[in-house]
């Protein structure tokens, strides 16, 4: 053979090219995938460290990631990112620049936040759709911890539809359909994107809950209004009914007259809440509301959005044996409100 001595600048100098098909050649594909993310995204993601004022003048109180989602300043990032900010901070990004931003909003309950940097010529990420993510697809976690280097590992889709609870104050709530992913999420990787193999941002890393395990919160169309109402509004408007309860299997009376297996049992009614001024009482088994069937705590979560503050909803209700027909009219979610 005479490659050893073939001349330079002919195809013997050349690397040898992975064998159609093979395992390395999977691993070009993989590695490309994961580089061209990377280059899509960096640009967008900022590392915050958000500051508090004391007597000693403004303090390091904690930092994260952002995603920047326009040019003229709005990044998003999870709410107990900034959860220790009087006002703002300093958000870092790749290309070496570093600026000041303030608070727009939070939303514990979602673990959602909006700050704005104060100057615009940002290079904003592209939204996706977590609907559409399906279990063992690539996905991609680009965090920003230090400022000027973007700190990336890659996984797949390790599960979906899972919940995460939430709280703030004496309010709590379930986040819905969480991505679970083995992307290792990096310290100071929360607030960061989780992006598919597009480099369209489908989450929020928002918890690292076990070794080689991390959750985001997922962009659809939920989360979609709840970040426009944080850019706009700085808050995000909830209905609230006034009942705690859990699943139940429907006896078998209901379950014929209903044509469904369970509904959701009232367990606690509170003092002049709208549920009980509408007449739901403890014992009560909720079938349905406003129409759309009542299984979990999650479904009638799902429906207390704005839109259904002072709207009267019919609920249908399973008591002693005997069906009735109630009107209950949320009220606004507010801090005093459990």
């Amino acid at each position: 053979m005479t490659i050893a001595n073939a001349a330079p600048g002919t195809k013997a100098d050349a690397p040898a090219r992975p064998e159609p098909g093979s395992d390395a050649e999977a691993m070009d594909a993989y590695s490309n995938a994961v580089v061209g993310v990377a280059e899509t995204l960096a640009p967008a993601v900022a590392s915050l460290r958000v500051q508090h004022q004391t007597r000693r003048g403004r303090m390091p109180a904690g930092a994260g990631s952002g995603v920047v989602l326009t040019h003229d300043g709005f990044i998003l990032t999870s709410a107990h990112v900034v959860a220790g900010s009087d006002g703002g901070g300093r958000a870092a990004f790749t290309d070496g620049r570093e600026l000041r931003f303030t608070v727009t909003g939070h939303d514990p309950l979602s673990d959602l936040a909006i700050v704005r940097a104060e100057d615009g010529d940002l290079t904003p990420a592209e939204l996706g759709d977590a609907d559409a993510l399906r279990v063992g697809q690539l996905v991609v976690a680009i965090g920003n911890p230090h400022g000027f280097e973007g700190s990336v590992t890659a996984g797949v889709v390790s599960a979906l539809g899972r919940a995460l609870p939430a709280r703030h104050g004496k309010r709590a709530r379930i986040i819905d359909n969480v991505i679970q992913t083995d992307a290792a999420l990096n310290p100071g990787n929360s607030g960061g994107a989780l992006a598919d193999s597009r480099g369209n941002v489908v989450g929020v890393n928002t918890a690292v809950a076990g070794v080689g395990l991390g959750l985001a919160v997922p962009i659809n169309s939920a989360t979609r209004r709840i970040i426009g109402s944080l850019m706009s509004e700085g808050r995000v408007r909830r209905a609230y009914l006034g009942i705690a309860g859990g699943p139940r299997p429907l006896p078998p009376k209901a379950r014929k007259q209903f044509d469904r297996d369970a509904a959701v049992e009232v367990v606690e009614v509170v003092d002049g809440s709208p549920a009980e001024r509408g007449g739901i009482r403890e014992g009560d088994l909720v079938v349905e509301l406003d129409g759309r069937p009542v299984e979990s705590a999650a479904d009638l979560q799902q429906m207390m959005v704005a839109e259904a503050i002072g709207t009267p909803l019919e609920a249908r209700v399973w008591r002693a044996g005997s069906e009735l027909e109630l009107s209950v009219v949320p009220e606004e979610l507010t801090e005093r409100d459990g």
